[in-house]
């Protein structure tokens, strides 16, 4: 099962249009618009009660089901705009609440994080107004799924430069798509 992380705040967004172009290539997505789900950052009380969870063995805790359906995913998408030279608050809180060491990752003996995820990749798609960069959203991803999910692959697909004044947005957009769609073919 691939695992699509929607986070546009915005249905009709452009970053939302290049991740429906990816995904038409790809059966049997589960789609977890976040947008739409009950996550809240965890606050003192959500910590605690989390941390009595964990210390009493209880992994099939609600609280844990984005956790369990994130490690279970054999590839994991997430299509989230560049606001703010990072991407939406609401996808850092996501990461938050699937963060759980014993679902998600784990420690060896040597105090070093070994992911405990099955995905093989995680492709993160994004659009930008002005000048895409990725420091930090796409490889801080990166750096969670390589050295804390044990995810070894990740892709980039993005469009920048849309609302720069004199740029053709449609075109560049289509132009990001029809790569998508050239690298489907091989």
């Amino acid at each position: 099962m691939t695992l699509y992380i929607n986070a546009c705040p915005r249905e009709e967004s452009r970053t939302a249009r290049l991740a429906r172009a990816y995904l038409a290539r790809i059966s049997d997505v589960t789609e977890l618009n976040i947008y739409d789900q009950p996550l809240v950052p965890l606050d003192r009380e959500r910590l605690a009660h989390r941390e009595s969870l964990i210390a009493g063995g209880k992994w099939h805790d609600p609280m844990f089901d984005y956790a369990h359906q994130f490690a279970d995913a054999d590839d994991i998408i997430i299509a989230a705009p560049y606001w703010d030279l990072g991407f939406p608050a609401q996808l850092k809180t996501y990461i938050e609440n699937i963060y759980v060491t014993g679902i998600v990752s784990a420690y060896n003996d040597h105090g070093q994080s070994c992911g405990l995820c099955r995905a093989r990749s995680l492709t993160y798609i994004t659009t930008a107004g002005g000048a895409y960069d990725p420091r930090f959203s796409f490889d801080y991803l990166t750096a969670m799924a390589e050295e804390y999910f044990g995810i070894r692959e990740t892709r980039l697909i993005y469009a920048e430069c849309l609302d720069i004044c004199g740029n053709d947005p449609e075109a560049i957009l289509q132009s990001a798509i029809d790569q998508i769609e050239r690298s489907a073919d091989r």
